[in-house]
């Protein structure tokens, strides 16, 4: 099993910036690919990134030029920078990640005002 926390969450205005960490713990094999997903009430959780062990990320349309994400393989952490955040980026962002089956964790909210 494979525990992951995430941390960074908050309460900001639309322009600032906040940073996310996920931390993962337990029976870590190898973590293949982490990445951030969120969902908005009343809508489907979606992928905002995720980065692969080599580093090769993926970005949703939406947040490209805004996120960032990297990851800390020693640490077994994931980051997710985000600025020039706008209201429609509120959401509980959860953290996820591939090692030997999909782990999530237990979310973080994020409340972006306009």
């Amino acid at each position: 099993q494979v525990q992951l926390v995430e941390s960074g969450g908050g309460l900001v205005r639309a322009g600032g910036s906040l940073r996310l960490s996920c931390a993962a713990s337990g029976n870590i094999y190898i973590i293949n690919t982490m990445g951030w997903y969120r969902q908005a009430p009343g809508k489907q959780r979606a992928l905002v990134a995720s980065i692969t062990i080599y580093g090769s990320t993926n970005y949703a349309d939406s947040v490209k030029g805004r996120f960032t994400i990297s990851r800390d393989n020693a640490k077994n952490t994931v980051y997710l920078q985000m600025n020039s955040l706008k209201p429609e980026d509120t959401a509980v962002y959860y953290c996820n990640a591939d090692s030997r089956g999909t782990y999530w964790g237990q979310g973080t909210q994020v409340n972006v005002s306009s």
